[in-house]
């Protein structure tokens, strides 16, 4: 009998044990059972080599211990243009699939209102923060949109719980101020209704500061812990270029020697760190481009300033991801969070330097001089020259469709992924929200359109697979400018003013520059790969661009129909005014000429 009862202690001992041990095991496994936080870090218009980790210029610590934790991409491509890549981020189709198919400015009147050419989700279409709302998630966008605001365009009705954004391609950093005379304000609205920015406004601080207020309050109001989705959409580095004094001051020297050497210094540092093959060319500079040396040395101290506040720029970012990085890390979230860093399209080459540009600036408060440069009423840009180094190793730059305009960098890391690698597999961006669904564990919904894009999750955790065979083609287009890829090959066409509107054939890998059309000799190739793009247009919905069409004099179009229409009233005072001057004018001689006729000659 007392050995039963000591067998009993000893069962009753070991399943209190056994329970501990389960217990235990529970509670160190539940915050890894929890889906993953995701975090989106969009950088505007940064070429592929501006990070650091990419052997840029600029100071980006915090990406590139970002970086250093998972996945560097090197053949990742996104779309020429700012909105429809966003489109593509966030909805995981191609641009024109999501009602996306250009940017407003350079819409031809032949597409306007088109399926497909809106310039803002369509239905059917659903966002990332969509898919991940059945899974419990708290979806956050804080900084630039450029996909609507009209009713039913804006975040609150895609899918996201808080949203503080920008809908427009640009604004000002230092104040709520719109960055081009033809927009009457910028447009920034909260939670779907316009909204105003604090005194002590800087766009990158406040992006990061508003996204930390949401998750905030809600971690107050919701003590169950949800999953988070932050997608921080920076100003950096769209014009105007502009920055804290003191980032600036840290590129001092920098960029004296002009865009020709940085062009060169990128090119060389590529293949060092293996973004091109060691025996890859490079593209001479385009005739269309200035040369550094003849510029006055008046001249040459201001480009170098304008490059030191782009890089100041992006540094200033970089310290704030920092801040929202250190955020996660105190809240204990930091270890469960995917991180995506990647950059919309490449370097912007717009300028200023026009003098009918650099009055309507002033017009609107804006100096593009040395003096305060970078500050409030410092309106800064790089111009095409340097656009085109910065862009190194790949040819053009923003709105084409080299490789200039596309090739951007793309980092990702976080639970479920390797950690300090490179992968050099081809990734498009509308592969974002599919391969983000997957490592979340999170099914897309079923409903509305499904998938341009896949996940490259297979392939980045097994070097056998591939997310794309040598005979899948991937293409895209805005605007006429055009790309397929197929393989080691590419197709592509460049609209005007720097393109010359005509198709290219290229071997991308061995020539990722862009420096030999191998058209002639090789039609046949081209023949098939064209006829892929044809279907790629058919199926997404790509409208033929109108005869004759023009960049350059389109924008300038919408520029002047926008100054127009802003100004209607005032216009019409002016012309009134201007109507009873002459009114009154007439009759002041109308009298005159009257009483010399009666008097006659004396």
């Amino acid at each position: 009998m007392g050995m039963w009862k000591g067998a009993c202690w000893i069962q009753i001992i070991l399943f209190l044990f056994h329970m501990n041990l389960t217990i235990s095991a529970q509670e160190i496994d539940e915050p890894h059972a929890q889906n993953p936080n995701i975090v989106i870090f969009l950088i505007d218009d940064a070429a592929l080599m501006d990070l650091g980790v990419y052997g840029g210029e600029a100071r980006t610590q915090n990406i590139d211990s970002l970086a250093a934790r998972g996945v560097m991409f090197t053949q990742f491509r996104a779309s020429p243009m700012c909105a429809p890549s966003r489109a593509m981020l966030l909805t995981g189709l191609d641009n024109h699939q999501a009602g996306v198919a250009t940017i407003s400015k350079v819409l031809p009147d032949e597409q306007r209102g088109q399926p497909g050419y809106s310039l803002s989700f369509e239905p059917g279409v659903n966002t990332i923060a969509r898919h991940l709302r059945p899974a419990g998630y708290r979806s956050y966008v804080t900084g630039k949109w450029d996909l609507g605001s009209t009713k039913g365009a804006l975040p609150d009705n895609h899918g996201f719980d808080r949203s503080f954004v920008m809908d427009g391609s640009g604004a000002d950093n230092w104040e709520d101020k719109s960055y081009l005379p033809y927009y009457p304000e910028a447009p920034w609205f909260e939670d779907g209704q316009a909204a105003d920015l604090p005194d002590d406004f800087y766009s990158s601080k406040f992006i990061v500061d508003k996204m930390i207020d949401y998750i905030d309050a809600d971690s107050s109001a919701a003590p169950e812990n949800n999953p988070i989705f932050a997608y921080l959409s920076f100003q950096a580095i769209h014009i105007p270029v502009q920055a804290p004094a003191e980032f600036i001051a840290h590129y001092d020297g920098v960029y004296d020697d002009g865009w020709h050497e940085l062009r060169k210094r990128r090119f060389e540092r590529a293949k060092e760190i293996g973004l091109v093959a060691p025996d890859a060319p490079l593209l001479p500079i385009p005739d269309y481009l200035r040369r550094w040396e003849n510029l006055s040395t008046t001249d040459q101290a201001l480009y170098a300033a304008r490059m030191q506040v782009n890089a100041g720029m992006l540094e200033a970012m970089d310290f704030h991801i920092g801040r929202f990085v250190s955020y996660l890390k105190e809240r204990g979230d930091f270890e469960n969070t995917i991180f995506v860093v990647t950059s919309d399209n490449g370097p912007e080459p717009s300028s200023a330097d026009d003098p009918r540009t650099k009055l309507l600036l002033k017009l609107n408060g804006y100096d593009t001089g040395i003096e305060g440069i970078g500050g409030k009423g410092s309106w800064g840009f790089i111009g095409p020259e340097w656009a085109n180094a910065a862009a190194s190793p790949s040819a053009m730059f923003k709105f084409y469709g080299a490789e200039g305009a596309v090739r951007t960098p793309f980092i990702m890391t976080g639970p479920g992924l390797p950690s300090g690698v490179q992968n050099h597999q081809p990734v498009h961006i509308s592969d974002i929200t599919p391969t983000l669904l997957d490592l979340a564990k999170v099914e897309p919904l079923k409903s509305g359109k499904q998938f341009y894009g896949r996940s490259v999750l297979p392939a980045v955790t097994d070097s056998n697979l591939n997310t794309y065979e040598d005979d899948e083609p991937r293409g895209l287009e805005v605007s006429g400018s055009s790309a397929l890829y197929r393989g080691d090959f590419k197709i592509t066409r460049n609209m005007p003013p720097y393109g010359d509107g005509n198709w290219g054939l290229f071997n991308i890998m061995a020539d990722p520059g862009e420096t030999e059309n191998l058209l002639p000799e090789n039609r046949a190739l081209f023949a098939d790969l064209y006829n892929e793009y044809r279907l790629y247009t058919s199926q997404v919905g790509v409208l033929d661009m109108p005869p004759n069409f023009d960049f350059t004099k389109q924008v300038t179009k919408a520029t002047q129909d926008a100054i127009l229409s802003r100004n209607q009233n005032k216009i019409r005072v002016v012309g009134l005014l201007l109507l009873a001057l002459v009114f009154i004018v007439f009759w002041r001689f109308r009298k005159l000429f009257f009483r010399r006729k009666i008097q006659g000659p004396r």
